[in-house]
């Protein structure tokens, strides 16, 4: 018996083109200007040096470090600092109103349902906590926040690791089994069934499709099973 449920974002309630062609070229237009400007202060000067650590180069300059997160952005890498300094970027995107964040109708209906049944909701994704609780504070339905118990990003390890898997479930009050996982990628879903995480994959743009899950175009096809 299902009792919680752990959902990603992208490509499963939210586009991908969201993502894609709103939320990372607004951070790589602004991330420079932005890393310049708040180099100094202890938020991000603290990803910047990880930069450092990452790219092998202590004593790298402030330009090469914009480099490295803009070659990381063009290849959709997914590197804690760059998330982390892309929650922040992003945050002054959405308090000037340049953008709110997408949720697909059937996913706000269906999270809202299971919260209001008392299913309790978390979140894990590759965008940072701060990404994450941004994109559901301004999204298109308003502040979305309170429908969700708790948020995991890569800081706990990564998606397509089962062991990232163990680290949430140890952090929640319920067996694996007991909690389904959401997501549009295969490599995450294996994941999460290695860690004995039920799973369900949104199919909603033609991504590869495998028979060791269930799926579903929309989440209204999940609730008409589940009445």
């Amino acid at each position: 018996m299902i009792k919680a449920i752990i959902t990603d974002i992208e490509g499963t309630i939210t586009r991908i083109s969201f993502v894609k062609d709103v939320l990372f070229p607004y951070a790589a237009k602004h991330l420079p200007e932005f890393v310049e400007k708040h180099q100094h202060t202890p938020e991000v000067a603290t990803q910047l040096n990880t930069v450092k650590q990452l790219i092998a180069n202590p004593m790298a300059s402030v330009p090469e470090i914009i480099d490295a997160l803009l070659n990381w952005i063009k290849n959709d890498e997914k590197v804690t600092p760059l998330k982390q300094l892309q929650g922040l970027i992003w945050q002054a995107g959405y308090e000037n109103g340049d953008f709110t964040g997408h949720i697909y109708p059937d996913a706000f209906e269906f999270l809202s349902t299971q919260h209001r049944e008392g299913t309790p909701l978390y979140v894990y994704s590759s965008g940072s906590v701060k990404a994450q609780q941004l994109l559901f504070e301004y999204s298109d339905y308003g502040d979305m926040r309170p429908l969700f118990q708790a948020y995991f990003d890569t800081k706990i390890g990564g998606k397509k690791e089962p062991k990232s898997y163990h680290s949430i479930i140890e952090q929640l009050p319920y067996s694996a089994a007991e909690v389904l996982f959401l997501s549009d990628i295969i490599e995450e879903l294996d994941a999460a069934k290695t860690a004995g995480l039920a799973t369900l994959q949104l199919w909603r743009d033609g991504q590869a499709q495998s028979p060791a899950h269930n799926a579903i175009t929309d989440f209204n096809q999940y609730m008409s099973r589940n009445v």
